[in-house]
C-alpha cells in the first residue's frame, strides 16, 4: 500500500495524523489522489469537540490498520459510496384486494419484506398478513433486494395476493390482530415486554407539532392562553407528587373492539378435521355479548357450531370465508366494526417514534394500576416460553454463538460492507441481549432445569435456548484468595468490560463470547454464548493459552501470541512472561486468567477477560509496596471488599495521554538547553529538566507531576502511528509529519497543562497566573520544536538527539527507547503469578507505572473533575449523570467517598452543593442497594412484595416502627408441606426479613458507607439525612427503584407520617432485571458525526449540517429508528436548522428527540429533560406560545423530581418560563420565576458572573412592563456594575445597559411628573400618556436564544463577501501544500458563540 502522506501539508493544525494517512491511503489505491486536499478541513478539530468519543475512534482506525493492513477509509473516499447507499429512489403502484391502487416510494436497496411489513402498518391494508406481492404474474421473494429484480421500474404495478394459510401463517395473522388491537393499549409498556416504553410528549403537544402550528396560526394566539402552572410547579413549592409524572393520555381510553379472543379449548383439530384443512379453533366474546367459534382454515376463517361443550366443526349459517380475521369480525359485530376503524386511524396518527420498538427493553419505575385483561397471545407466549417459533426461524432455537461470531466474519472492505456488517452485529446483539435477559429471570424465578441439579443451589449452572447461565457466587472457592462472594459478584462486570474492549479493537481471528450480565432479585447471573464443543471436553484438555488456577500453570500459544500482540498497543497490554509450575518461562500478551480455547468450529476464543485492565493500587494493599506520596495524603491504600479492583480504560488513556505531553515537553526543552549549551559537550539531562523553569517537570519526580492534562485530543492513536514508523523505519518523511502535529497540538494543551498544575497543586484551584514563569520560556519552546521532528524523523541519527529521546522515554516510564509507548503489564500484583528473575527491573519499573496511574487518578482526575463542575461544563442531575462523568474521567465510583471529601474541602463549596447533594444520594442509595440485594436473597417467591415495601417503608418512612406485614396465608394448606428437596434459588421459607427495623437499616447504610466508600454518614434515620443533606425522599425513592428494579404503583405517597407505614405490598407492581451488556457501534456514522461536529465549530454551518444529516442515515442504517446516537444527532440538527433559520425543520427533528429521548432513556432522564427545554425554544420561534409554556412546565416539574430545585441547570429553566410568561403579558408570576433564577445563578455561579448581570436585566425588563421604575433601576444597576467590572466601560453590553438605564431614568421621571400633576390637579390634570409596551415576540425571542446559548452574528454583505474569498482563498493553498500560518486562525470565530452541547 503506497501512503501518500507527504503530499499533506506538514503543518496543519491540528490534524489527527491517523485519518490523514488513512485517507491517502485509500486514495492512493483507488487512485483518487484529489481527495487529499481536503481532509484537514474535515478532521481538523474532531478530537477537540467530543473528547471522549474520539478515543474509540482513533483506536478503531487504527487497529484496523494494525490488524487488515488495509486502510480504513476515512470519510473523503466514503463519499463516493454514500452516494452508492443513497440510490434515487423510485414509485411503485400496490392494487391489494378490495383497495384502490396506491403509490409507495421505494429504494432499490430494500427488500420485498419492507414492503410487506409497510402494507401490514398501513391503515387499509393492516388486516392482512398472509399474501405474496406478484409483478406480472410472477411472485416476488420476500428476501430478494428490489434492484435485484427484473422489470421492476418506476411505475410497476404490484399485486397483493391472498396465500393459503398454515398453522405458522394462522398463528402470526391472529397474534398480529392482537398487536392491532392493543396498538394503543400502554400496558406492555408499563410490563416492560417486547421493547414497548413510554412517552407522554403528545399530551403537551396535543398531537403532531407540525399540524398544529400551522392550524393555529390562524387566530391572535395571546387571548386563550392560561398560563398558570399547577402549584407544584411554582418556585419555593416543597410538594413533590408523582401522579404527574405520567399525565393521562385520553388516546389510552381504550375502545374496546372483541371482549375476549382466545384460543379455543377444541385445538388442535382432531386428524378427520385436518384432511378438511382445519388449522386451529378461536373463541371469541364480541362486544355485543355473542359467543362465536371460529375455525382458521387453509383458505381463511369462518364461524364454526362449535360450543363450549360440545364440537361440531360444520360452518355456521350463513356460512361466510373470510382470508382475514378482522373482515369476519366485521361482518358479525357492528360494533368491531366502528371501533376497530377509528382505532386504526389514531394508531396510524400517531408519531411512529411514539410505537416503534427501542433496540434494548426500558423499564419505568412506576406504574398506574392497569387492568389485567384476557390475552390469548400473552397467554401461549408464557407457557411456550416462545421457544417454538421464536423470532420466526427455522430450526427451533437460535444456535446464539454462531450468529455472534458470523457477523463478525462479515466483510469490510468498504463503506457498504461495513454498514451491512455493523448493522447485523448490533441486531444479533440486541436479539441475544433480550434473550440472555428472558432465560436469566426463568433461571432465579425456577423455571429453568439446571444442568447439574444435584449440586446445592448456589453451584447450579443452566443452559436455555443456547444460552450459559451461571449464578454470581464464588462457587468451589475459585475466589478464595481474592475476596470470595464479593470478587465473584465483580468478576463478570469486570470480564464485561474486557469483552466490550476487544470488541471495540475488533481484531480479525479474535473471538470473544456473547456475554450480558443480569441483577434480578438480589442475584447476579452471567449469561453467556457457548463456545462449539465446550460442554463435551474438560476444561483443562481445552485451555490451550491462560491459566486456570490464577497463574500456578501456565500454558501459552503462538497463534494466540500473535492475535493478543495486535491488541496489545491499543488496550496498552505489555507483552510479558512468567514462570509455570516447572518454573519455566511462559509467553502471555494478557493477564494470566485470560484464557484461549479454540472451540469445534476451529476459532480462537478468548473468555475471562477480568483482568484485562491494570490492577488500581488505591484499593490494593500490597505488602511491601509504598504509594506515592499523593495517595498516602488521601488515606491510600484502602482495604477494598475483592482484590480484583481495576483501573477503568478512560484512565488509561487518559495517563498516556498525559504522560506524552510530558515527553513532548521534556524533549523540547533538553533540545533548547542543548541549543544553549552548544559549547559544553557534557549535557546532563536530570540537571537539565531542574534548570528548566517549568513548574511541571522535576528530576526529583517527574512522574509525579501534577499536570492536568488539558489536551482533548486523541493522542494514543497518534502516537501509535509516531512509534511504528520509528520502529519499522519506513519513511521518514511521514514519520516527521507525524511528529509535527503532534507536537503542535500538545504544544498549546502542554501550556495550559503546565498553567493548570500550579492551579491544582494542593487540591485547590489558586489562581493560575502561578504559573507565570512559564509563558517566558514558550518562544524557545517553538524553536525547540523544530528540533523534536527531526529527532524522531532521523532515528536517532545524531547520538545527542538520540540521548534526548532516551531520556525522555526513560522519564515517563516508555517501554521502548527509541520512542514513546507506554504500556501496562496486568499481572504484576496478581497472587499466585510469579516473573523470572532476569526482568526483575522491568518489573519494578511497571510497579512504578501502576503507582503512578494510581496517583494521577487522585491527584489530576478529580481534580480536573472538580474544576469541571465548578465551571458548569458538566452538570449532572441524577445518580445515573454523575456516574457517567465520573467515568467519562476514567474515575470509578468507589472513589465517590474520596470526590466528595475533595468537595468538602473546597472553598467554593457552596458553588458545589448541588453535585456535593446528588453524590451523597448516589452513595446512599448504593449503599442500599447493597443491603437490599443480600435481603432479597432470603425471601421466597410468595413474600417478594411484602419483603420490598417492608424494606422501602425501613429506608423511606418516618414511621419509626415499620413492622413487616408476614403475608397471611392466602390459602391454608390441608397438611403442612413436606420440605421440597429441589429448591429453586430464591427458595428458603425464610422470614429473617421481616425483623429488620429502619434503625438497623439505617445503621448499616452508614457502616457499609464506612466500609466501602470511606466515607461517614452520621444519621440514624431517613428523616435526619434528609435534613442534614438537603435530599428529597421521591428522589431517594426514584434512585432505589431504578437501582434494583423495582416498579412501584403511582400513587401520592405519605412520607412523613408518623402513625402509618409509607407503602403496603399492594403497592409493589414488580421488580424488573437491571441488565449490562456491550453497546455495538456504528463508526462510519460516528465519524461522519464527529466532522460535522467540527465543522459546525468551525463556523461552515452548511457543510456541518450535511454531514449531520449523512451520519443521521448512516446511524439509521445501523441502528434502526430508535437509538440515544440518533437522539444526540437529531438535537444537533435542529440546533443547526435554528441557526440558519428553519424553524419548522428545527421544530420535527428536536420532536423526534425528545421523543426518542423518552422512549430509549426513559420519561424522566436527565437527557430528556434538555430535550424538553430545546423544543420548547423553537415552539416559541414558531409562534405557539401556549406549548412552549406547557413544554417548559413539564421540564419543570422533571426536574424538580429528578434533583429538587437548587441546581444551576433550574435557573436556565426558570428564565426560559419567566421569559415566555413576560411575553404573554404574564407579569406577577413572570417575576417568580425570574427573580428564582436571579436567586439560583448568583449562588452558583458567583454574584459578579455575567450570568447573574443578565439575570437583572431580564428582571429589570419586567418590572419596566409593570412601571415599577424603582424596583427595575436598582437590578439595572446592579447589572451594569457587572458588566462594568467585568468587561470594562467601552464594551457594547455595558453600553446597552448604561442606554437602559438612561431610558428607565427619563421613564420614571415622566411617570413621577405625572403623578404630580394628579395630585397638584385633581381630575383635570392634562396627562401626557405614558408608553407601558408589552415586550414584542421578537425582543423576548432574542433574550431566550441568549440565555440558551445561541447568538447570531450579524453580517454585512462586504462581511460575507470577505468571508468567501478567504475561504477560497485557504482552499487553494491547502491545494499547493503549503498552508501559511493564516490557517491558524478559523475562519469565522464562531466557536465560543455556538456552543453545541
Amino acid at each position: 500500500m503506497v501512503s501518500k502522506t507527504d503530499d499533506i501539508p506538514a503543518s496543519v493544525p491540528d490534524c489527527n495524523p491517523v485519518d490523514l494517512a488513512d485517507k491517502a491511503g485509500d486514495g492512493a489505491q483507488d487512485g483518487e489522489t484529489h481527495h487529499l486536499k481536503a481532509p484537514c478541513e474535515h478532521s481538523a478539530k474532531t478530537a477537540m469537540v467530543n473528547g471522549d468519543g474520539a478515543h474509540d475512534h482513533a483506536e478503531e482506525t487504527e487497529h484496523k490498520q494494525d490488524a487488515n493492513d488495509e486502510a480504513d477509509a476515512g470519510e473523503e473516499s466514503n463519499e463516493q459510496e454514500v452516494i452508492v447507499i443513497q440510490d434515487t429512489g423510485f414509485t411503485v403502484k400496490i392494487q391489494a384486494p378490495g383497495t384502490e391502487p396506491f403509490d409507495l416510494q421505494v429504494s432499490p436497496q430494500e427488500m420485498v419484506q419492507e414492503i410487506h411489513q409497510v402494507l401490514m402498518d398501513r391503515e387499509d391494508t393492516c388486516h392482512r398478513t398472509c399474501f405474496s406481492l406478484q409483478l406480472d404474474g410472477n411472485v416476488l421473494d420476500n428476501f430478494a433486494e428490489l434492484k435485484s429484480i427484473e422489470g421492476l421500474q418506476e411505475g410497476s404495478l404490484l399485486k397483493v395476493v391472498e396465500e393459503p394459510y398454515t398453522v405458522r401463517e394462522a398463528r402470526i395473522h391472529v397474534r398480529h390482530i392482537r398487536d392491532l388491537l392493543k396498538s394503543l393499549d400502554p400496558s406492555d409498556a408499563y410490563n416492560g415486554v417486547d421493547c414497548n416504553s413510554l412517552s407522554f410528549l403528545s399530551v403537551f403537544t396535543d398531537g403532531d407539532l407540525g399540524e398544529s402550528g400551522k392550524r393555529k396560526k390562524k387566530g391572535n394566539e395571546l387571548e386563550q392562553i392560561d398560563c398558570t402552572p399547577p402549584e407544584h410547579i411554582l418556585p419555593g413549592s416543597k410538594e413533590r407528587p408523582l401522579l404527574p409524572l405520567q399525565p393521562l393520555n385520553k388516546d389510552w381510553k381504550p375502545l374496546q373492539c372483541l371482549k375476549v379472543l382466545t384460543m379455543s379449548g377444541w385445538n388442535p383439530p382432531p386428524g378427520n378435521r385436518k384432511m378438511h384443512g382445519d388449522l386451529m379453533y378461536l373463541y371469541i366474546v364480541t362486544v355485543e355479548e355473542r359467543h362465536v367459534s371460529v375455525t382458521a382454515s387453509t383458505r381463511g376463517f369462518y364461524l364454526n357450531q362449535s360450543t363450549t361443550y360440545t364440537f361440531n366443526p360444520k360452518p355456521a349459517n350463513p356460512s361466510f370465508l373470510s382470508h382475514s380475521l378482522v373482515e369476519l369480525l366485521s361482518q358479525i359485530s357492528p360494533a368491531f366494526k366502528k371501533n376497530f376503524t377509528a382505532l386504526q386511524k389514531k394508531r396510524v396518527q400517531r408519531h411512529p417514534f411514539e410505537r416503534i420498538a427501542t433496540p434494548f427493553q426500558v423499564y419505568s419505575w412506576t406504574a398506574p394500576q392497569v387492568d389485567h385483561a384476557m390475552d390469548c397471545v400473552r397467554a401461549e407466549d408464557a407457557y411456550t416460553s416462545r421457544l417454538g417459533y421464536e423470532e420466526h426461524i427455522p430450526g427451533q432455537t437460535r444456535d446464539w454463538n454462531e450468529e455472534l461470531q458470523t457477523t463478525r466474519e462479515l466483510t469490510r472492505k468498504n463503506l457498504p460492507e461495513r454498514l451491512l456488517r455493523e448493522r447485523a452485529i448490533f441486531k444479533v446483539h440486541s436479539d441475544f441481549a433480550a434473550a440472555a435477559t428472558r432465560g436469566a429471570m426463568a433461571v432465579i424465578d425456577g423455571n429453568v432445569m439446571a444442568i447439574n441439579p444435584g449440586e446445592e443451589t448456589r453451584m447450579q449452572m443452566f443452559i436455555w435456548n443456547n444460552i450459559f447461565f451461571s449464578l454470581g457466587f464464588d462457587v468451589r472457592d475459585h475466589y478464595r484468595e481474592l475476596g470470595g462472594d464479593a470478587a465473584a459478584h465483580a468478576a463478570p462486570t469486570n470480564d464485561l468490560n474486557g469483552v466490550r474492549a476487544y470488541g471495540a479493537v475488533d481484531v480479525e481471528g479474535l473471538y470473544t463470547l456473547g456475554t450480558v450480565v443480569v441483577d434480578y432479585r438480589g442475584y447476579r447471573v452471567t449469561a453467556q454464548s457457548i463456545i462449539p464443543g465446550i460442554l463435551e471436553r474438560e476444561q483443562e484438555q481445552s485451555v490451550i493459552y491462560g491459566s486456570i488456577d490464577f497463574g500456578k500453570t501456565v500454558v501459552s500459544h503462538s497463534k494466540y501470541l500473535e492475535l493478543l500482540e495486535k491488541t496489545s498497543r491499543p488496550l496498552k497490554i505489555q507483552r510479558h512472561s512468567v514462570l509455570n509450575e516447572k518454573d519455566e518461562k511462559v509467553e502471555l500478551c494478557s493477564s494470566v486468567e485470560c484464557k484461549g480455547i479454540i472451540g469445534n468450529d476451529g476459532r480462537h476464543y478468548i473468555l475471562d477477560l477480568l483482568r484485562t485492565f491494570p490492577p488500581d493500587l488505591n484499593f490494593l494493599p500490597v505488602d511491601g509496596e509504598e504509594l506515592s506520596a499523593e495517595s498516602k495524603r488521601l488515606g491510600f491504600p484502602r482495604q477494598h471488599r475483592h482484590r480484583l479492583a481495576c483501573l477503568r480504560q478512560e484512565l488509561i488513556e487518559a495517563f498516556v495521554e498525559h504522560r506524552y505531553l510530558l515527553f513532548m515537553k521534556m524533549a523540547a526543552l533538553q533540545l533548547m538547553q542543548q541549543k544553549a549549551n552548544r559549547d559544553s559537550n557534557k549535557t546532563d539531562a536530570p540537571a537539565i529538566t531542574e534548570t528548566s523553569d517549568t513548574p511541571t517537570v522535576t528530576s526529583a519526580d517527574t512522574n509525579q507531576t501534577q499536570t492536568a492534562a488539558a489536551a482533548a485530543e486523541p493522542l494514543n492513536a497518534t502516537e501509535a502511528s509516531t512509534n511504528s514508523t520509528s520502529q519499522t523505519d519506513s519513511s521518514a518523511p511521514a514519520a516527521s509529519q507525524t511528529g509535527t502535529e503532534k507536537e503542535e497540538s500538545s504544544l498549546k494543551s502542554t501550556i495550559i497543562g503546565s498553567l493548570e498544575s500550579a492551579a491544582t497543586q494542593n487540591g485547590e484551584c489558586k489562581s493560575p497566573l502561578e504559573g507565570k514563569d512559564l509563558e517566558e520560556t514558550i518562544p524557545g519552546l517553538a524553536q525547540a520544536k523544530e528540533l523534536a521532528e527531526t529527532l524522531v524523523a532521523e532515528d536517532g541519527a545524531d547520538p545527542k538527539s538520540r540521548e534526548v529521546v532516551l531520556n525522555a522515554c526513560r522519564a515517563v516510564g516508555s517501554i521502548s527507547n527509541t520512542s514513546f509507548d507506554i504500556r501496562f503489564n496486568p499481572d504484576i500484583f496478581s497472587p499466585g503469578v510469579r516473573f523470572p528473575e532476569d526482568i526483575a527491573e522491568d518489573i519494578q519499573k511497571q510497579k512504578q507505572l501502576l503507582k503512578d496511574a494510581a496517583a494521577f487518578l487522585v491527584s489530576c482526575q478529580i481534580p480536573s473533575l472538580i474544576k469541571d463542575y465548578l465551571d458548569h461544563s458538566a452538570l449532572p442531575m441524577d445518580g445515573a449523570t454523575l456516574t457517567e462523568a465520573l467515568h467519562q474521567r476514567g474515575i470509578n465510583v468507589r472513589y465517590l467517598g474520596t470526590v466528595l471529601e475533595f468537595v468538602d474541602k473546597t472553598p467554593a463549596k457552596t458553588q458545589l452543593e448541588h453535585f456535593y447533594r446528588i453524590g451523597i444520594m448516589e452513595l446512599i442509595t448504593r449503599c442500599a442497594k447493597h443491603i437490599f440485594k443480600t435481603y432479597l436473597q432470603g425471601v421466597e417467591l410468595s413474600a417478594l412484595s411484602a419483603a420490598v415495601s417492608h424494606f422501602l417503608n425501613c429506608f423511606l418512612s418516618s414511621f419509626t416502627d415499620a413492622v413487616a406485614h408476614l403475608p397471611p396465608d392466602e390459602l391454608v394448606s390441608r397438611r403442612k408441606n413436606r420440605k421440597r428437596r429441589n429448591r429453586v434459588p430464591g427458595g428458603g421459607d425464610n422470614t429473617a426479613w421481616a425483623s429488620l427495623t429502619p434503625s438497623e437499616l439505617w445503621k448499616n447504610i452508614a457502616s457499609e458507607a464506612q466500609s466501602y466508600f470511606y466515607f461517614s454518614i452520621h444519621c440514624e434515620s431517613v428523616d435526619q439525612v434528609v435534613e442534614k443533606y438537603g435530599l428529597q425522599k421521591t428522589t431517594l425513592l426514584r434512585e432505589i427503584s431504578i437501582k434494583t428494579g423495582i416498579q412501584i404503583l403511582l400513587k401520592e405517597y405519605n412520607f412523613d407520617s408518623r402513625h402509618k407505614p409509607t407503602f403496603t405490598e399492594e403497592d409493589i407492581l414488580n421488580i424488573f432485571p437491571v441488565v449490562k451488556h456491550v453497546n455495538p457501534k456504528a463508526s462510519d456514522a460516528f465519524h461522519f458525526f464527529q466532522s460535522g461536529q467540527a465543522k459546525v465549530q468551525q463556523g461552515f454551518l452548511k457543510e456541518g449540517c450535511e454531514l449531520i444529516n449523512e451520519a443521521l442515515n448512516l446511524f439509521n442504517n445501523v441502528y434502526g429508528a430508535m437509538h440515544v446516537e440518533i437522539c444526540a444527532c437529531l438535537r444537533l440538527l435542529a440546533r443547526l436548522n435554528y441557526i440558519m433559520g428553519d424553524h419548522p425543520e428545527a421544530l420535527s427533528n428536536q420532536q423526534k428527540a425528545v421523543l426518542m429521548s423518552e422512549r430509549v432513556l426513559g420519561i424522566e432522564h436527565p437527557n430528556t429533560i434538555q430535550e424538553y427545554m430545546h423544543l420548547a425554544l423553537y415552539c416559541f420561534a414558531n409562534g405557539q406560545l401556549s406549548t412552549a409554556l406547557k413544554l417548559l412546565y413539564r421540564a419543570r416539574y422533571l426536574m424538580l423530581l429528578v434533583c429538587g430545585e437548587d441546581h444551576p441547570e433550574m435557573a436556565l429553566i426558570d428564565s426560559n418560563i419567566g421569559l415566555v410568561l413576560h411575553g404573554v403579558m404574564e407579569y406577577d408570576l413572570s417575576l417568580r420565576f425570574l427573580e428564582n433564577a436571579l436567586t439560583i445563578n448568583s449562588k452558583y455561579h458567583g454574584v459578579r458572573s455575567l450570568k447573574v448581570a443578565l439575570s437583572h436585566h431580564l428582571v429589570a425588563r419586567v418590572y419596566e412592563s409593570k412601571a415599577e421604575f424603582r424596583s427595575a433601576l436598582q437590578h439595572e444597576k446592579e447589572g451594569y456594575t457587572i458588566y462594568k467590572n467585568q468587561m470594562g466601560e467601552a464594551h457594547e453590553k455595558t453600553k446597552e445597559s448604561s442606554d437602559y438605564l438612561k431610558y428607565l431614568t427619563q421613564q420614571a421621571v415622566a411617570l413621577q411628573r405625572t403623578m404630580n400633576e394628579i395630585y397638584k390637579n385633581g381630575s383635570n390634570a392634562s396627562i401626557m400618556p405614558l408608553k407601558f409596551t408589552a415586550p414584542s415576540m421578537a425582543s423576548v425571542l432574542e433574550q431566550l436564544n441568549i440565555i440558551n446559548g445561541i447568538i447570531f452574528i450579524p453580517l454585512s454583505q462586504k462581511d460575507l463577501e470577505n468571508l468567501k474569498a478567504e475561504v477560497q482563498r485557504r482552499h487553494q493553498l491547502q491545494e499547493l501544500g503549503k498552508t501559511e500560518d493564516s490557517t491558524e486562525e478559523n475562519p469565522m470565530e464562531i466557536e465560543d458563540k455556538i456552543p453545541i452541547d
